[in-house]
C-alpha cells in the first residue's frame, strides 16, 4: 500500500526555474497574485447538485476589488486560451470565484461564463510550487496530454483539465454494463507506467480524472493527471505507482480474470516505447528542464537517498546511487528507459 508520509513542503520558485518559464512562454503578463484573491470579504459554503458540501466555498469581494479582479482574471484567461486577445473575450464574464478548504496550497477555482450561450470553463489560481511547476511541464512533454499554466512570480495559473474525478468514476460507472473493462484497464496500465518512469506520485483517485472517448464501434479511456504536487517530492517508491494505493482497487481488481501476464507487459511496453519517442521528440526542451531541476531542490535530503536507493534494488542499476538530487533521479529514470528501448546511442538522448 502506498502512504504518503508528512505533508508535502512548498518550494518556491527559484531564478533559474523563472528563467526556463520565461524562455518556454510560460510567465504570464498579468499582474494578479494568488495573495489578491485572499482579499475576499464574505463567503458561503459550495453544495453540488445533489446538496452535498463540496468543501469548497464561493467568495465575495468589495466592489472596488472585484472590478480590477474579475479584468485581470479575464485577461488571465485570454492569455491561456487565446495568446491574448482580448477583442474576442469580450462577451465573457466572471461568474463565480470558489476557494477550496482542504489541502495543501488552497487553490482558487474561477468559473468564466459566455454570456451569448452560458457555456462555462474554469482555471485556477494557486500558490506557486516548484515541484508542480516540474510536474505540468513533465506532463506536456512526456504524457499524451498538453497542458495550458502560466506563472507570475509565485503565483501559478492552470487550465481545468476536464474529465470523470477516478473517485466518481468508481462511484457512477466502474459498474455499468456499458463500460469496456477491457479498454479501461489497458489504460490504468499505461497510467502507472507513465507515473513511474516520470516519477509522479500520490495518483490516487482524487487526483486524476478518467476521460471517455467514443470510438467508432466502442468508447476509448484516457486517465489524466490533474494534481502534480507530488512530482518527485516522495522517498517511497510506491508512491509513484497507482497501483499501490488503496482508492485504486476498482481498477486493480478489473484486471483480474481479464489481463495475462504476458498482456501486461505488452501493455507497459507500449507505453514505455511512447515516452520514449516524446523524450526524442522534446530533448531540447527536456534537457532545459532536467539541467534546472537538477540545480534545484524540491525534497527533502532524506527522500532523495530514500528513493535512489529504492530504484537502484528495483532495477539493479548502481547508476541510480550516483544521483545526489531528485532531478538527477528523474534524469537517471529516463536514461534508464532509453538504454532498456535500446535507443539511447541515438541523437535524441539525454545529455549527461
Amino acid at each position: 500500500m502506498a502512504l504518503i508520509s508528512k505533508k508535502k513542503l512548498i518550494y518556491p520558485i527559484n531564478e533559474k526555474l523563472h528563467f526556463y518559464l520565461k524562455k518556454y512562454n510560460r510567465v504570464s503578463p498579468i499582474h494578479i497574485h494568488y495573495t489578491d484573491l485572499l482579499r475576499y470579504t464574505n463567503s458561503i459554503p459550495l453544495y453540488d447538485k445533489n446538496d452535498e458540501d463540496t468543501l469548497w466555498i464561493t467568495v465575495f469581494y468589495n466592489h472596488e476589488d472585484m472590478f480590477h479582479i474579475h479584468e485581470s482574471l479575464k485577461k488571465i484567461y485570454a492569455n491561456l486560451k487565446a495568446d491574448g486577445h482580448m477583442d474576442i473575450m469580450s462577451h465573457l464574464y466572471i461568474d463565480r470565484i470558489d476557494l477550496c478548504t482542504y489541502g495543501n496550497t488552497k487553490p482558487f477555482r474561477v468559473r468564466i461564463v459566455n454570456q451569448f450561450n452560458d457555456n462555462f470553463d474554469y482555471f485556477y489560481v494557486k500558490q506557486a510550487d516548484a515541484s508542480r511547476v516540474y510536474g505540468l511541464e513533465l506532463e506536456d512533454l512526456l504524457s499524451p496530454n498538453k497542458v495550458s499554466y502560466m506563472v507570475h512570480e509565485q503565483t501559478l495559473i492552470e487550465e481545468h483539465i476536464a474529465g470523470i474525478p477516478g473517485d466518481q468514476f468508481i462511484a457512477t460507472k466502474i459498474g455499468d454494463s456499458t463500460l469496456n473493462k477491457t479498454r479501461l484497464i489497458k489504460e490504468f496500465v499505461k497510467f502507472n507506467e507513465r507515473c513511474f518512469i516520470r516519477l509522479l506520485g500520490d495518483m490516487h483517485t482524487s487526483n486524476f480524472v478518467v476521460v471517455e472517448v467514443p470510438d467508432f464501434d466502442d468508447v476509448s479511456y484516457r486517465l489524466r493527471a490533474i494534481d502534480f504536487d507530488q512530482q518527485s517530492y516522495e522517498g517511497k517508491r510506491s508512491v509513484y505507482l497507482p497501483q499501490y494505493f488503496k482508492q485504486n482497487n476498482p481498477f486493480v481488481e478489473l484486471g483480474i480474470g481479464r489481463i495475462t501476464p504476458q498482456t501486461l507487459k505488452q501493455y507497459q511496453i507500449e507505453e514505455r516505447s511512447m515516452v520514449g519517442h516524446r523524450i526524442m521528440a522534446s530533448h531540447y526542451i527536456l534537457n532545459d528542464l532536467i539541467d534546472t531541476m537538477k540545480s534545484d531542490r524540491i525534497a527533502p535530503r532524506e527522500n532523495v537517498f530514500q528513493l535512489r536507493n529504492a530504484l537502484y534494488r528495483y532495477y539493479k542499476d548502481s547508476l541510480f546511487l550516483k544521483c545526489d538530487n531528485m532531478g538527477e533521479i528523474l534524469e537517471e529514470s529516463l536514461h534508464h528507459l532509453l538504454r532498456v528501448l535500446n535507443i539511447g546511442k541515438t541523437n535524441f538522448v539525454l545529455k549527461k
